[in-house]
């Protein structure tokens, strides 16, 4: 890639098979991801949990893609009574840092206990989620092709457990000021996405509709990131993986990209620049004897 624009930032978009997030990187995005989550759906899902037959330990909720374990430091002391956490992950790199960085006590200061597996996500089968209560993701819907999205939301209908999958990219960025060439670097950004059959953009209906097949409830929401003059550094970050790939995707836009670039870092670390990522989040409730079959 020519000079200022790397290759793609882990997990500001789809990586090259299989992929390496690196921990600085999931580090320098938890705070926005926590505040992007829907909250709106936290009730939802707290009526749905409480609602399951009581069973020792809590309920069990299985985190796909686990990284570093934002995701159950988000929500594990979002909710009350005992829980316990089986981080799936294929790293196992990741999977050392979520364990050891592992909420221990829930909202009620309950217990959280945690267990990691190393493995396949796109893999999963009913029987690896037997016993599952809640199946949990964070920005992976989009990096998976339609049959896995397909076969994840087999694999929980057939558990009959719920699905918090959060922060799946919509193909839309704002920013301000405006530049002439924000259309074309999102235009060329998505189409990275969807490069060798993934999602990308398309990953939110594309699960509603795969999972509502299995006669699931399914409700979405926006999730945005909104980024301003106290996140300069993840907006930096995100900048060069996002330009990146939109260039790594249409090469012909490498020199009013380098351009493009070099003006938006300026007026990031000048504080005048504001982004919104928009994402979106699903709650999925399947139906507790195993969804249809």
């Amino acid at each position: 890639m020519p000079r200022g624009l790397p290759g793609a930032v882990p997990g500001a978009g789809p990586t090259p098979d299989p992929p390496r997030y690196a921990p600085e990187w999931l580090r320098l995005r938890e705070g926005a991801d926590a505040a992007a989550r829907a909250r709106e759906l936290l009730d939802p899902l707290r009526a749905h949990l409480a609602a399951l037959p009581e069973r020792a330990g809590g309920p069990v909720v299985h985190d796909l893609g686990c990284g570093t374990g934002s995701m159950g430091r988000w929500l594990a002391p979002l909710l009350d009574g005992a829980q316990h956490w089986v981080l799936h992950d294929r790293d196992p790199y990741l999977l050392h840092f979520a364990a050891a960085a592992a909420p221990s006590r829930a909202a009620d200061g309950s217990r959280v206990t945690v267990e990691t597996r190393r493995g396949e996500i796109a893999r999963l089968t009913p029987d690896a989620l037997a016993g599952a209560s809640l199946v949990t993701a964070s920005a992976l819907l989009d990096v998976l092709t339609a049959r896995e999205v397909r076969a994840l939301a087999a694999a929980c209908a057939g558990a009959g457990c719920a699905a918090l999958l959060t922060l799946s990219v919509a193909g839309r960025v704002d920013l301000a000021p405006a530049h002439p060439l924000d259309a074309g670097i999102t235009d060329a950004f998505n189409g990275h996405q969807r490069r060798s059959g993934l999602l990308g953009p398309d990953a939110t209906g594309a699960a509603a509709d795969a999972f509502a097949e299995h006669g699931a409830t399914v409700r979405a929401h926006p999730s945005p990131w909104r980024l301003g003059p106290d996140d300069a550094e993840l907006t930096a970050q995100w900048l060069r993986g996002w330009v990146g790939a939109a260039v790594e995707q249409r090469p012909a836009l490498r020199e009013p990209a380098e351009r493009y670039l070099a003006e938006r870092l300026a007026a990031c670390a000048e504080g005048r620049l504001r982004v919104v990522v928009h994402h979106d989040d699903l709650l999925v409730l399947c139906r507790p004897t195993g969804g249809t079959s």
